[in-house]
């Protein structure tokens, strides 16, 4: 039987690219199965988060994901343009955000195709493995292509059914408080939380604990 998690996973966050690999390696190697659940970063879903963040934070954020990528072999750089359209100084966050917006609604529908988990890896290794302007020209088309999925038809699609697509992310988004913990990566199983990049060995070991079998 194949065992499933519930994996919320945003478009912003440099953890969730940084175990992505992983969790594709996992699947691949196992009968286990991620439902792929996209929510908006943090900037977004906690207004004014940015404003009362301790700023010891992001320095260190930026020192800790460098060192990640470095062991785990991965591409990385701060995304050139931001996902998120912010003002880094002052925290403040406006409310037309073109980008993350059109990420995780293409994800929401890669989801319901069945490819979720392949294109959060082909994007965020896009967005996040130092390919400046990664927004234009036909970058996020060859991501998507490599996923098995068509970017064009996933944009036209999402202006189609905004309002359906949005109702999804904000479904994600109350599913993953109600499971106990608001950052991403998150992985759900059974209720039970795995919060974190360095928590992928954790959910292994519940799993196991259900059956977890390696593929033949």
């Amino acid at each position: 039987m194949t065992l499933e998690y519930d994996l919320f996973w945003s478009f912003r966050s440099p953890y969730s690219y940084l175990v992505t690999k992983r969790l594709v390696e996992f699947e691949r190697d196992y009968d286990v199965k991620a439902n792929v659940r996209p929510v908006y970063p943090i900037a977004v879903r906690i207004p004014g988060f940015f404003k009362q963040v301790n700023p010891m934070w992001p320095p260190y954020l930026l020192k800790d994901t460098v060192r990640i990528a470095q062991m785990e072999g991965l591409p990385y750089a701060w995304p050139s343009p931001d996902p998120i359209v912010m003002d880094l100084a002052s925290g403040e966050v406006p409310e037309e955000q073109p980008y993350i917006r059109r990420l995780t609604r293409a994800g929401v529908l890669a989801a319901e195709q069945g490819k979720g988990l392949p294109f959060l890896y082909e994007i965020s290794t896009v967005i996040f493995g130092g390919v400046k302007n990664w927004h234009e020209g036909d970058h996020l088309r060859d991501a998507a292509k490599r996923a098995g999925l068509d970017m064009d038809a996933l944009d036209a699609q999402a202006e189609k059914e905004t309002d359906r697509i949005e109702a999804v992310i904000t479904a994600n988004e109350a599913a993953q408080k109600a499971a106990g913990h608001w950052g991403v990566p998150l992985m759900v199983y059974e209720g039970e939380p795995f919060f974190g990049q360095d928590r992928l060995d954790h959910l292994k070991w519940r799993l196991e604990q259900k059956g977890l079998k390696k593929r033949g």
